[in-house]
């Protein structure tokens, strides 16, 4: 055990109280009075998770939504944020501020307070949220924990389409320049919709956000529910965007699902919840799809045409 793992690990036995959920999860939940409280907190590093020319309205909006997604995989509709700002060039912090504003109106989660602090000369940038938010009413806040053989494994909107934004941001990708810029978007707002969440949460046995890649997520979710799942790649559902520039070929599917940074919901339920899980999609203008089921045994398995499917090296992004 090394790395991130190992340390996450470790922390499990500071972190006991039952609201951490074991380090387990996407989110911690606190419940207060009969509601439940769910908090999350993430941070974007200059050169990790951004780059150092992405637009800083840009940088500031992706902190907000990287953080509304985790609320959304809880079901929880967003209550307020925290953050802290590294200080730098005036006009690069004004900027970042108004797109702050943008993302905060655009989710409705208000901004409540945070710190400020100067940066060492030189060093790279760093942002962090906490993001609170209300469990649904009426039904137990998903975890990743509680997937169950028998399962359909959904996921929402599309796969794939911000690590080709990457690339077309680092000038490595060529193509028409419409799907360029719509796969550039994705890569740099991401738009969860925490109402999804909260549509979805009673009819899931477990939810969490799709942010390292699909196959890794997918992988986390069969180690904490301690069962197995299976994807047909074939059923990932790829955009229009990234079929123009990539094509479809199962090279390119399987890349679509380590890339990571798509933010949307990737989830299992009972057979019998299919309808209502369409419609609650509907109602919203959202896409889901089913990609896989759940089976007793343990780890990921890949389909592909009806054949298994060798797991590729990388599975996503790892810290």
């Amino acid at each position: 055990m090394t790395g991130e793992h190992a340390f996450i690990h470790a922390l499990r036995a500071i972190a006991t109280d039952p609201a951490a959920r074991r380090l387990a999860d996407d989110a911690a939940v606190l419940q207060i009075g009969g509601e439940a409280l769910v908090l999350t907190m993430d941070t974007v590093v200059e050169g990790v998770h951004y780059l150092p020319d992405d637009p800083p309205q840009d940088v500031a909006w992706k902190l907000v939504a990287v953080n509304v997604s985790d609320l959304s995989a809880k079901g929880a509709t967003p209550a307020g944020c925290l953050y802290s700002h590294a200080l730098g060039d005036s006009a690069w912090d004004t900027a970042f501020l108004t797109g702050l504003d943008e993302a905060c109106r655009r989710f409705a989660i208000p901004l409540l307070g945070g710190d400020t602090v100067r940066m060492p000369e030189g060093a790279p940038r760093s942002f962090s949220l906490t993001a609170l938010g209300t469990g649904a009413k009426g039904c137990p806040v998903p975890s990743r924990t509680a997937a169950r053989p028998g399962d359909r494994v959904w996921v929402s909107g599309t796969i794939g389409d911000a690590g080709l934004g990457l690339k077309a941001a680092l000038g490595d990708l060529d193509g028409d320049a419409t799907a360029l810029t719509a796969l550039l978007a994705r890569y740099r707002r991401p738009a969860p919709e925490p109402r999804l969440g909260v549509a979805l949460a009673p009819l899931v046995h477990a939810m969490m956000d799709v942010s390292d890649g699909l196959m890794v997520d997918a992988s986390r979710m069969a180690e904490a529910s301690a069962v197995g799942v299976t994807l047909d790649v074939g059923a990932v559902p790829l955009s229009a965007a990234l079929r123009t520039v990539a094509g479809e070929v199962l090279e390119v599917r399987l890349a679509a699902m380590a890339a990571g940074d798509d933010y949307e919901l990737l989830f299992t339920a009972a057979l019998e919840n299919t309808a209502r899980i369409l419609e609650a999609a509907s109602t919203l203008n959202r896409q889901v799809t089913a990609i896989g089921t759940i089976e007793a045994g343990a780890g990921l398995s890949l389909h592909h045409e009806g054949a298994a499917l060798p797991l590729p090296e990388r599975l996503g992004y790892q810290h």
